[in-house]
């Protein structure tokens, strides 16, 4: 099961449950990956709803290798995602939110 307070999300890949996480190796692997712009970019692009498919293509990746996962962007090029392109685009919309989120309990508040 995904743990949001970790910053994790679940996707079903190939008919396999797999959870991402953005680690701080995983979000530098991504960074140095980028068409263009920082993560900082990345984030206003998803904000603003002009995020490319190479976007969520390389937070899926960057938050799979932060599950532990060894393969690569070629690998899912063919991969059956369920719910399709808009529930990769949410997952991948979700970890980048969960990445940069502080936790919400009684005794913590967002700064």
């Amino acid at each position: 099961m995904a743990n949001p307070w970790a910053g994790e999300v679940a996707l079903v890949i190939g008919g396999e449950r797999q959870v991402m996480r953005l680690t701080l190796g995983a979000l530098a692997e991504l960074e140095a990956g980028l068409a263009s712009g920082s993560l900082v970019d990345l984030v206003a692009r998803f904000e603003g709803g002009a995020f490319s498919t190479r976007d969520v293509l390389a937070l899926i990746v960057a938050g799979l290798r932060g599950g532990g996962w060894r393969g690569s962007a070629a690998d899912l090029q063919s991969a059956d995602i369920e719910g399709g392109p808009l529930a990769a685009a949410r997952a991948a919309a979700e970890l980048l939110a969960r990445a940069f989120a502080l936790p919400e309990g009684p005794h913590e508040r967002a700064v």
